[in-house]
């Protein structure tokens, strides 16, 4: 009987403080996640996604879509999304080598952005995006044939807008997590009265 090789330890990230507790959203930018999918154009070249999510509202700020995307890329999105929506309290991710980046770490702990990094091969520590994730696959990437990348973008983009807008969600009550907003126009009144007093 051949007994299996002792596995070599693997290091892990924590989160900054050291600890590697579950943390909860509480209110709208306490925690974001962010992880990566992929699919395929029709003549067979993969693309990437970077899907970001606020845990606690369910909206679906941002869906990168590219052929590669770098560290580099992922601070380019999150820069934009820090000045145009806010700045989270902390950030989960899994432990993949763009979202570890030594760059990126810095760059989110000199904001004051604290990183929680879940156990390798523990999807399940990351639910809320892996959800999304799993949305996004039935709902867009199993039912589309892309036939370019931007083609890829237009859609992706189209289908994150309904997530946020119109889609119910379980969660929320079944509603949107960023419902659009409907005005009816306002209109003047074509014809006035006037009465007169005698």
């Amino acid at each position: 009987m051949k007994v299996p090789k002792k596995q070599p330890k693997r290091s892990r990230l924590w989160f900054n403080d050291g600890s590697c507790i579950r943390l909860r959203p509480q209110y709208k930018h306490h925690v974001w996640s962010y992880d990566f999918m992929s699919a395929r154009t029709a003549d067979g070249r993969a693309f990437r996604m970077l899907n970001i999510l606020d845990e606690y509202s369910r909206e679906c700020l941002c869906i990168l879509v590219a052929r590669h995307i770098t560290a580099d890329d992922v601070i380019e999105v999150l820069f934009t999304l820090f000045i145009t929506v806010g700045i989270p309290e902390y950030i989960r991710s899994d432990n993949g080598p763009e979202l570890t980046a030594k760059a990126l770490r810095q760059w989110l702990d000199d904001l004051g952005v604290k990183t929680l990094f879940i156990e390798p091969g523990s999807p399940w520590e990351n639910g809320y995006i892996e959800s999304f994730n799993g949305k996004c696959r039935n709902e867009l990437l199993n039912r589309e044939v892309f036939t370019t990348l931007m083609e890829a973008k237009v859609l992706v983009e189209s289908w994150r807008k309904e997530y946020n807008e119109i889609r119910p969600h379980s969660s929320l009550g079944y509603r949107p997590p960023a419902p659009r907003v409907i005005m009816s126009e306002y209109r003047q009144p074509t014809t006035t009265t006037l009465h007169v007093v005698q």
